[in-house]
């Protein structure tokens, strides 16, 4: 089963400073056909004008994963964590017992974000905070993890949930693919570009929701970057 979502279709609000679509009930936003997908419960689509940003606020037992798209964002915590983390970038929170944490937009430009938040499998435990590049360059013509629950994934940004979040950047034409397997969910989303997911067509910021299918096969019609959460 493969549903296209298109961007148009997203629910979301224009606060000025933040541009956000919502690929799921969140906020002010609700619809019940789309309130989580297996474990994946939140992807935002955020645009953050350039000096703003989301104050001090709490969260606990949640997977907070960041990717940028454009820009870079700044964060800050209160375990006292502070970092940048640039665009191809990631960064993951794991909310845990609980934390209060800052985001914002110091750059002098826009930044665009992907915020996806996944239900965790472990609970009770301390929070966390951690960040790496990605360059794009690793993931050319193939999937890369960023953040993964399971063991033997490399170098990815741990998350405490059977899951994964990976990326790709293909050239038009070229064909990349994601073993899913029939028993879990995918959520895939073009940052850029247009791409054909097992034969159904998505433009950039579409949501792409999987499920029963064994192998994700995704053709870029376009140079294409993309995100693919792999959810229980």
């Amino acid at each position: 089963m493969i549903e296209l979502r298109p961007f148009e279709s997203l629910g979301g609000a224009n606060h000025g400073w933040l541009n956000a679509k919502h690929h799921f009930s969140f906020a002010n936003y609700y619809d019940p056909k789309r309130m989580s997908w297996g474990g994946l419960r939140v992807w935002n689509d955020d645009e953050i004008a350039a000096g703003t940003g989301f104050p001090p606020h709490p969260h606990s037992d949640m997977e907070i994963i960041t990717y940028v798209r454009e820009g870079a964002i700044t964060h800050e915590d209160s375990l006292g964590n502070k970092g940048r983390t640039e665009a191809g970038d990631v960064q993951v929170m794991s909310a845990g017992t609980g934390i209060r944490h800052a985001e914002y937009n110091a750059e002098p430009e826009l930044t665009r974000i992907f915020q996806i938040w996944i239900e965790p499998t472990r609970r009770g435990e301390k929070p966390s905070w951690g960040s790496r590049p990605f360059p794009k360059g690793d993931r050319a013509g193939q999937f890369v993890v960023l953040a993964s629950g399971f063991e033997g994934d490399g170098d990815a940004l741990p998350i405490r949930t059977e899951g994964r979040v990976v990326a790709a950047t293909l050239k038009a034409g070229e064909t990349a693919e994601y073993p899913l397997g029939a028993t879990r969910r995918g959520y895939l989303v073009p940052a850029i570009g247009e791409i054909e997911v097992n034969g159904v067509k998505a433009k950039a910021r579409d949501g792409v929701a999987i499920a029963e299918v064994e192998t994700i096969t995704v053709t870029a019609l376009t140079d294409a970057e993309l995100v693919l959460v792999d959810a229980a």
